[in-house]
């Protein structure tokens, strides 16, 4: 994992906490090596789900990435406002969210919208709804399931359900999205050679219906789909990075652009301390002490966390204060960020403003 150096903050005494805090040159630099493991800005679909946040997306547009994943209407919506020009919704909608989605695609007429299908059910739904737009087509990426089982078809069953595709009037196949986010050896080796197992049946049926686009992976495989030159690469978390794959995948040179401050709120007992870091504040799926970690606090032990509340065992204990800040990493940046309806900028050390983040599942 690359060093997780403290950003220097000036003044954290104005900042709240719990927040989050972002971190622009930081995201500038994973965005810069990003583009240099696609080979180019044309090679990337980057997810938004990660950061959510339109002052990102514009950062990606100025260095030429104009194509853009998202998994929420909210998210679709928000990049749409931000100046995409190609919005790929990476989930199957079912009714009232495909209609949302199909009115969106028609607020924005000039923006390639797409979304996914791993059942004709599915595709008809959408067919159907673009009928009542005269003209509109739905455009449809086939989600292919290459070893996670989470969502997506088979890649030996999914030449039928193309076909069929063919055969909706209001439908264009756009080709084949697969996420093989169950792919996370942190042994690059490993990491590659299951990735090219799991992939080779993709390959052979892209071949077999002369798919127009694949689109593969997300941050664990980005490397690796890279180097496959007819697919597109959709990474998320490198563009703020966090502890668990910081940890987990040490052959990616991202840095940690997104962390969060918190005070030190009350000393129940000698060697603890409590925090105003609860499961509101940071994700809290995974356990205990695999949420949050203190890269500035040594010999510490997360004993509990609860809505508002984090405690913490550590020696520092007897020099800490109330009032005192720290600063964390979340282990999953994603679900973190979600917590929240905005971001703190921090530029050269200053609070800078906030970032919005689109989150929520309001119809549009």
């Amino acid at each position: 994992m690359q060093p997780v150096e403290q950003p220097t903050i000036h003044s954290p005494a104005e900042l709240p906490s719990p927040a989050l805090l972002v971190f622009p040159d930081r995201i500038a630099a994973n965005i810069r090596r990003m583009i240099d493991i696609a080979g180019g800005p044309e090679r990337l679909m980057p997810h938004v789900k990660t950061h959510k946040m339109a002052p990102v997306v514009k950062m990606q547009l100025e260095q030429g990435i104009t194509r853009f994943k998202c998994a929420t209407l909210a998210e679709a919506r928000m990049v749409a406002e931000a100046g995409a020009s190609d919005i790929l919704l990476a989930y199957q909608l079912n009714a009232p969210m495909a209609a949302a989605f199909v009115d969106l695609q028609h607020a924005y007429p000039t923006i390639k919208f797409a979304s996914l299908t791993d059942n004709l059910a599915s595709a008809r739904l959408m067919n159907d709804l673009h009928a009542t737009y005269p003209g509109s087509k739905a455009k449809l990426y086939i989600d292919i399931d290459n070893g996670m089982h989470r969502t997506g078809i088979a890649p030996d069953k999914a030449a039928d359900l193309w076909h069929a595709l063919q055969s909706l009037p209001n439908v264009t196949p756009a080709g084949l999205h697969v996420y093989d986010g169950h792919i996370r050896d942190t042994d690059l080796t490993q990491r590659t050679r299951v990735c090219d197992e799991a992939f080779a049946p993709v390959e052979k049926l892209a071949a077999e219906i002369k798919a127009p686009e694949i689109i593969a992976g997300g941050t664990p495989t980005f490397p690796i789909h890279a180097r496959r030159k007819q697919v597109t690469c959709s990474p998320g978390t490198c563009l703020l990075w966090d502890e668990g794959y910081g940890t987990g995948l040490p052959d990616q040179p991202f840095l940690v652009a997104a962390q969060l401050i918190t005070r030190v709120i009350s000393k129940p007992q000698d060697g603890f301390v409590t925090l105003d870091l609860g499961h509101k504040a940071v994700s809290a799926e995974n356990p205990i002490g695999k949420r949050v970690f203190f890269h500035g606090l040594q010999d510490y032990e997360v004993i509990s966390q609860s809505e508002e509340h984090l405690v913490v065992k550590t020696p520092a204990a007897t020099t800490l204060q109330v009032g005192d800040v720290l600063y964390g990493t979340p282990w999953h940046v994603c679900p973190t960020v979600a917590l929240y309806n905005e971001a703190i900028v921090i530029e050269n050390g200053e609070n800078g403003g906030s970032w919005p983040i689109a989150r929520g599942r309001k119809l549009i």
